[in-house]
């Protein structure tokens, strides 16, 4: 539920930022180094991270991930123009990178198999049940404010209630574990990607699925509003891949069963996302925008549960939270480097050069990941052995 209440303020920022970037008159490349400024840091900050989690805990790294999240948001309402927007986008994305890292810690630790998962299609069920609340919240409030106005309060507020649940967190989300340095550290999770297929296979479906939400997210407003469609209208087209993500992840053990496998299944969903990316920018009407925003959500419903489920059962507990770590570092950098790419080309070449190319980059990914070993079975590394 915490995570939910991070989700809306996160996904109300989707909307907020590049409408309040375009109120000051942003150019695509600034946009591009706005939107990407809130991904640096938790680039940066990710295996480190990892370990203070792994210390001390998932819930005193989550609750102080949400006061810091306030701060940054209280900065955007108070410090106007680019100088608030971006500190405020730094802050914020190393405090959601925090909370995320805390819960997936807590969730990897839950089960495997089947059951784990089951328990990350519900929890990816209820952010994407915040990413579907919050454009829509904000496309209401920037229309009946006709303006960002007071919206950054209202999402402070949110993120202060985050917090204020996460402090109800109890067993082993409390309890911490001793780690060294050489357990948590980036040499030890540089040995992982090495000798681990499963986290390789991990990263490769982050960087496939979180490009294809970076470029979606950061850019399709702007193309919506390019389209001179309302902020009501793009915060419900917006929303609509949140929302066909929430409606299939609870299924997602009965979809890997009927794909025939893991594999399979994040193949198919890598492929669905770069035909629903691919054609974006020549689609001019928004029910031809919706069905591609179901495509979207569809492939990304399921890489993103899937490449955590790989990863959890391919390390040890105390290797957990600083591969989770290495996970969303990969994950933050493509979010950094994909609006800054997709701002370039789209000042060269348009929209629908932009998005013709986004869902390029996702088939190449795919086949890589084609060529990597099959995916790790429950309870087994790389070279076989039992997890511990």
């Amino acid at each position: 539920m915490s995570l939910t209440f991070c989700f809306v303020v996160y996904s109300m920022l989707l909307v907020t930022v590049p409408v309040y970037g375009l109120e000051l008159g942003a150019s695509p490349l600034m946009l591009g180094v706005i939107l990407s400024s809130q991904y640096l840091l938790p680039f940066l900050l990710a295996i480190p991270l990892g370990g203070v989690v792994t210390r001390h805990g998932g819930r005193v790294t989550l609750v102080v991930g949400a006061l810091v999240m306030v701060v940054g948001l209280l900065l955007m309402q108070f410090l106007p123009g680019y100088y608030g927007l971006i500190a405020g986008q730094l802050l914020i994305g190393l405090a959601h990178l925090q909370m995320v890292l805390s819960a997936q810690t807590i969730i990897s630790s839950l089960a495997t198999g089947p059951r784990l998962e089951g328990y990350f299609g519900w929890y990816s069920t209820w952010l994407s049940g915040g990413q579907v609340v919050g454009p829509l919240l904000a496309g209401a409030w920037i229309d009946w404010a006709g303006g960002v106005g007071n919206l950054f309060l209202v999402m402070a507020a949110l993120a202060l209630v985050s917090g204020l649940v996460g402090i109800g967190l109890m067993g082993d989300a409390a309890r911490g574990l001793r780690v060294s340095g050489k357990q948590t550290g980036f040499r030890a999770q540089a040995s992982l990607v090495r000798r681990n297929t499963g986290v390789q296979v991990s990263i490769a479906i982050t960087v496939a699925g979180m490009f294809a939400l970076g470029v979606y997210s950061s850019y399709l407003p702007v193309y919506l509003d390019s389209l001179e469609m309302s902020a009501m209208v793009i915060g419900v087209l917006v929303s609509l891949r949140a929302g066909t993500s929430m409606v299939i992840r609870p299924f997602i053990p009965r979809i890997i069963r009927f794909s025939g496998g893991r594999e399979r299944a994040t193949i198919l969903a890598l492929f669905t996302l770069c035909a629903g990316l691919a054609c974006m920018g020549i689609a001019t009407k928004a029910p031809f925008i919706a069905a591609l925003s179901i495509l979207v959500g569809l492939g990304g419903g399921l890489t993103q549960p899937l490449s955590m489920v790989v990863l959890a059962e391919s390390v040890g507990r105390e290797q957990r939270s600083g591969a989770l770590g290495m996970r969303l570092m990969a994950n933050r950098a493509v979010h950094f480097v994909a609006p800054l790419l997709f701002g370039a080309v789209l000042a060269a070449g348009g929209f629908a050069v932009s998005f013709g190319l986004s869902g390029i980059v996702i088939a190449l990914v795919a086949a890589v990941l084609l060529r990597l070993h099959s995916f790790t079975q429950p309870g087994t590394t790389a070279h076989g052995e039992s997890d511990e």
